[in-house]
């Protein structure tokens, strides 16, 4: 296993740099924001629903957390949408926020079609590719954000962007005021968590020593973490290279937590991570105590991680960079660099076969 404290073989295991794209969150959280009052502009409208056409790491990822973080901040009701194809309810009355983040996603280019032949107003995110080209053709307004980086690390050029569209149309307010605390707080943590603090002083390299050869099952609670414990899972999918499972409590009291009576030492290979914020209520609370105790004696571990910050926007993001942290870690400790994605590339290859 790779001594994550030593920095020089840490930043040669992960030589395309997975770790400092995470580490420039602060930047370019306040980037997104810049490109986003630039180049959209718009006056309240009232709209029936929302729908954001994404999938993945930053685009579906944004839209989930999105969603737990406006969960009762919206009037109208905001839909995640990751398929070929859009809800029947998409008409006049829908904003289809449209992101893919290379341009040329094809399951989200059918499904944009679909909505603008539905009548929705589309708004496109993207850093060029076909929705651009696409967006050209049928005037949608549009925000252009930097290319290159993998999507899953692209999060300040997504999320943000979105979030101002909805503020612009008056569909939420006040948000982009909680920016500022949780880029100073990306900063706190970057130094917490980066790649120079040492091992004995930073909880994301502890984690990741304890999740390593196991598989991890993220926790989250509805309705604010359960789409941070669906990115950690994404996470560990794309730069640990380790299949990961999540789900929400209170809901996988009803079905998911009679497999851990398997027989066997089959539950002993996952490790379990508990997500908690401040405004769990108190019967959330009651139950992910319950459930650590559970299954810590089913599990091989079982950890609790709690947000820190003082803004609902800060304290999502804190755990959004402690998993982000922590995937990269994970394979390092192996030898592997996070960022490739060969079994991607080769399914896309075989998808244009």
């Amino acid at each position: 296993m790779l001594n994550l404290d030593n920095v020089e073989l840490v930043k040669k295991t992960d030589a395309l740099g997975m770790l400092d794209l995470t580490m420039g969150y602060p930047k370019q959280f306040a980037e997104g924001l810049e490109l986003a009052q630039k180049q959209f502009q718009a006056v309240p409208k009232a709209f029936d629903h929302v729908i954001i056409l994404g999938t993945g790491g930053g685009s579906a990822a944004s839209g989930n957390l999105l969603r737990s973080y406006l969960f009762d901040r919206m009037a109208v009701p905001l839909f995640v949408n990751q398929g070929y194809t859009v809800p029947r309810w998409v008409d006049a009355g829908t904003l289809a926020i449209v992101v893919s983040h290379s341009g040329n996603t094809e399951e989200i280019l059918a499904a944009t079609e679909q909505a603008v032949a539905q009548g929705a107003q589309v708004v496109a995110l993207t850093a060029g590719g076909k929705l651009k080209a696409m967006a050209e053709e049928k005037s949608f307004a549009t925000i252009e954000v930097p290319g290159g980086l993998m999507p899953r690390a692209a999060l300040g050029y997504i999320f943000v962007p979105i979030l101002h569209i909805l503020e612009q149309y008056g569909l939420v307010e006040g948000c982009l005021k909680e920016l500022d605390e949780t880029i100073a707080l990306f900063e706190e943590l970057g130094k917490k968590w980066g790649p120079e603090s040492p091992f004995d002083e930073n909880l994301a390299k502890q984690i990741a020593a304890k999740l390593y050869r196991r598989v991890p099952v993220v926790y989250g609670s509805l309705p604010f973490t359960d789409s941070v414990a669906w990115r950690w899972k994404n996470q560990f999918g794309e730069n640990s290279k380790v299949p990961a499972f999540w789900n929400a409590i209170p809901a996988l009291h009803h079905d998911e937590i009679v497999g851990w009576d398997a027989e066997g030492a089959i539950t002993g290979q996952f490790a379990v991570i508990f997500l908690k914020d401040k405004e769990d209520n108190e019967k959330i609370q009651k139950r992910i105590q319950i459930t650590k105790q559970i299954l810590s004696e089913r599990a091989s571990i079982a950890i609790e991680v709690e947000t820190v910050g003082e803004s609902r926007l800060a304290r999502l993001f804190s755990l959004v960079c402690l998993g982000d942290f922590i995937s990269c870690y994970l394979p390092i400790l192996g030898g592997i660099d996070p960022t490739p994605v060969a079994i991607i590339d080769l399914f896309k290859q075989k998808m244009g076969q």
